[in-house]
């Protein structure tokens, strides 16, 4: 652990009672990586590391899972993700100008976070709403055919 913080130590002790929990089942490197993303908040390198020795498994495949799956982050995202789906029917239907709007409204691009860190902005292939696209999710709660500034901007404004 590079800081021996009280706070940080207990992070990593959550970290490892799931370690430990997870340790005996069948391939639980997913679960523990989505367990510590939720302890940590995302990702960094530093718990890639404690993780890969704490179960004796190469850092090059947690870092491989890690950047593999959308799901994870290396980086600190915001108190709010904005899923926007990109898929065939959300792109056809108006996903890059759903796009271009949060970019505006948030002064962010796509990735990035905002400064006060209540919003993040990524992109997904699919959410499984294509009947309502263009779709985009924030945080669990998906929202369809959102085809004005002023919606998304009332929408945004009850996140914030």
């Amino acid at each position: 652990m590079a800081n021996n913080s009280p706070a940080k130590n207990l992070l990593y002790q959550k970290l490892q009672e799931v370690i430990d929990e997870k340790k005996g089942l069948q391939n639980p490197l997913i679960e523990i990586l989505h367990q510590a993303q939720g302890i940590f908040g995302y990702l960094p390198a530093e718990v890639q590391q404690y993780i890969a020795e704490q179960m004796n498994i190469p850092i090059g495949k947690i870092y491989g899972v890690v950047t593999f799956y959308n799901f994870f982050s290396m980086e600190p995202r915001g108190k709010h993700v904005i899923n926007v789906c990109t898929g065939t029917a959300c792109y056809v239907k108006g996903a890059p100008k759903v796009i271009q709007m949060f970019e505006e409204e948030l002064s962010i691009k796509m990735g990035e976070t905002t400064k006060d860190g209540l919003f993040t902005l990524t992109s997904v292939r699919c959410v499984g709403a294509c009947s309502l696209a263009p779709v985009f999710v924030i945080d669990n709660e998906t929202y369809g055919r959102v085809d004005a500034r002023k919606k998304l901007v009332k929408i945004l404004d009850t996140y914030r």
